[in-house]
């Protein structure tokens, strides 16, 4: 494990905190679906840190409409495009914020894909895999990040080194 002394430890945190945001909306695959009845001990024990931020954010996403994207638009223009902030704190939104349009875009498919196929095993293994591959997503991007270190995620930290300066 190779920790980089020169990232401050504030901007670690910050840049950690993000990825809480493609999590969230990637247990809509898991609560009450496939994995976590299938599991609810694990999944319920490796979710507890983050309940109370699920709560909150179920909150926001009911009271306030369009919340989402005003979320989104709020991070991308106050934290991406602020060349004031650190390029670290900046990748790290900027990617997880893709990996949220990922999983916006998996929320149109899905389900379309679900009417169509009409076969338990094969939805059960689409979600299974969004959620796990969000979840194992969510640990390296969190572990890289509390080590100091980008997080590559690859064609996603592609564009997002595109973008960023």
């Amino acid at each position: 494990m190779s920790w980089n002394e020169s990232t401050p430890w504030s901007d670690r945190v910050l840049g950690a905190l993000p990825y809480l945001l493609p999590l969230m909306d990637a247990i809509v695959y898991g609560d009450g679906q496939y994995i976590m009845r299938q599991f609810p001990t694990i999944t319920s024990i490796g979710l507890l840190p983050i309940i109370p931020f699920v709560q909150i954010y179920a909150q926001f996403i009911r009271l306030i409409p369009f919340a989402g994207l005003i979320l989104f638009m709020g991070l991308f223009f106050a934290v991406v495009r602020n060349d004031n902030i650190s390029r670290f704190i900046r990748f790290n939104v900027l990617q997880a914020i893709l990996l949220d349009l990922v999983l916006m875009v998996c929320n149109l498919v899905l389900p379309i894909l679900g009417q169509g196929l009409q076969v338990e095993l094969i939805i059960e293994t689409l979600f299974n895999t969004v959620f796990l591959g969000i979840l194992a997503t969510f640990a390296y991007s969190v572990l890289k990040t509390s080590q100091g270190q980008y997080a590559e995620i690859p064609a996603i930290s592609d564009a997002v080194n595109m973008q960023i300066r």
